[in-house]
């Protein structure tokens, strides 16, 4: 058997490990990655990538361009093909990275087995993502369905599509499909975007209703039954949803079940591996990032534990994982995007400190002029700093960029108010919602007023 050494091995060519790979590998360090399947990861593969590419196309078709879901699929395999060799396994070799295109798992708390060869390593980094959760519902194993791994290889297009699952993949899904041609209905068990704030996840759902897609809340799914091309959803209060193709989105689950953990003496929970806030496991050497570190399943998570490692990993220095800083956003049209605490969590974490700043779309120029006027953004506030913002409308997710920042850097209310930002545009938003936190204090004090007053009297 092979005996392997290494600074680090990274176990997982996702978003995640790929970023430990490159950054350690650049920096000097001997790494070795473990790859059993495809490089690139979920997000490039069956995630970020595709789905956005899918959207992209539904907002075509939309607009009257003419596109169909043929086209569609083709544009996402194209988009995929394109970013694919920044990901590949000859990029990473080129790096210094060895990459070993296979599972590997623990046999000791500081071994690693994967085909012939036996690999030790100074820290070694849990990087293996999330598949998709498929739910025990009785008959669905009977059925043919889809999940985000094999909807954007469906040749056929879907004549009337079911999702299980009113979360950002299912609404995401929906309109996509929607846009391309198909009837769709979003069968949801508790409420759509129910992780949302509730007034900006209703601007969403009520833009998807309108275009017709069939939106089902506390419809928790009881049984499937049916057979290609007509398959029938069950809710447990007797609706029936019928439909000729199925999509479940229910969730995520760590991908752990390859690794052996038992054996290097690492914990886990239900949500995945069980880490500490410098994302260390139970076995100290072993650090876990991404989705199978059990928290906020996003790809951007993913890369900003990789950078919490290195430093940890190559440097000895320690690095603590924050989550108040790390926005969000689902890119339906309108696009919903929240960073920090929503108004609801900021009520209850801070009572009547909080103050709600909001401006609308529908006052700003730049979005009247092109007919986006739907949506708005809001922003909790204690003490003069933002604890979290929502926002709502078009390109909310280019927009939230500025809050996470705001957060990140623990910026006050008045730097965004000073901000100056290029009329006209949409990203004037945010500073009217800086602007209108800020106007009571200007405007309604008699205090203010009393000054002005008084400097007039004196100014020559």
């Amino acid at each position: 058997m092979e005996r392997i050494k290494a600074d680090i091995l990274v176990i997982g060519g996702g978003s995640g490990g790929l970023s430990v790979a490159s950054g350690a590998a650049q920096m000097g360090a001997d790494v070795v990655l473990l790859e059993g399947h495809k490089m690139g990861g979920d997000c490039l593969n069956y995630g970020c990538v595709p789905s956005k590419a899918l959207l992209a196309m539904g907002k075509r078709a939309h607009a009257g361009t003419g596109t169909n879901h043929a086209e569609a699929l083709d544009h996402v395999r194209k988009v995929i093909a394109t970013i694919e060799p920044h990901d590949s396994v000859e990029r990473f070799e080129g790096l210094g990275v060895r990459v070993i295109s296979d599972y590997g798992h623990f046999v000791s708390p500081t071994e690693v087995e994967v085909g012939g060869a036996r690999i030790t390593a100074r820290r070694i980094v849990i990087a293996t993502g999330s598949s998709p959760l498929v739910p025990p519902i009785p008959g669905l194993d009977k059925v043919p369905y889809e999940t985000n791994e094999t909807i954007f290889d469906l040749e056929e297009t879907p004549g009337h599509l079911l999702i299980i699952g009113g979360g950002p993949i299912g609404v995401e899904m929906a309109q996509a499909h929607r846009r391309l041609g198909c009837d769709v209905t979003v069968i949801e068990g508790m409420k759509a975007l129910g992780k949302d704030d509730p007034e900006a996840a209703a601007v969403v759902l009520d833009a998807l209703r309108g275009e017709g897609i069939a939106i089902e809340e506390d419809a928790m799914a009881d049984e499937v039954r049916g057979k290609p091309g007509a398959i029938e959803v069950e809710a447990k209060d007797g609706r029936i949803f019928k439909g000729t193709h199925l999509l479940v989105a229910v969730g995520r689950k760590p991908n752990i079940d390859r690794l052996n953990l038992e054996a290097a003496g690492i914990e886990t929970t239900r949500a995945g591996v069980k880490v500490d806030a410098r994302l260390r496991t139970t076995n100290r050497r072993v650090l876990a990032i991404g989705d199978v570190a059990g928290g906020l399943q996003f790809t951007h998570v993913a890369g900003y534990h990789s950078g919490l490692v290195i430093r940890q990993a190559l440097f000895g220095l320690p690095a603590k994982a924050r989550t108040d800083h790390i926005p969000w956003a689902t890119y339906t049209d309108p696009e919903l995007a929240q960073v920090g605490l929503t108004e609801a969590e900021a009520r209850e974490a801070h009572g009547d400190r909080v103050e709600v700043a909001r401006f609308d779309y529908a006052g700003n120029d730049r979005a009247i002029a092109e007919g986006r006027t739907v949506g708005f953004v809001k922003v909790m506030v204690v003490k003069g700093r933002p604890v979290g913002a929502t926002i709502v409308g078009h390109q909310a997710g280019e927009h939230i960029n500025l809050w996470a920042l705001a957060l990140a850097s623990k910026l006050k209310m008045s730097a965004i108010a000073g901000m100056v930002s290029p009329y006209p545009s949409l990203g004037e938003i945010n500073k009217r919602a800086a602007g209108a936190y800020f106007s009571p204090r200007l405007f309604d004090s008699k205090g203010v007023k009393r000054v002005v007053g008084f400097v007039q009297r004196w100014l020559p």
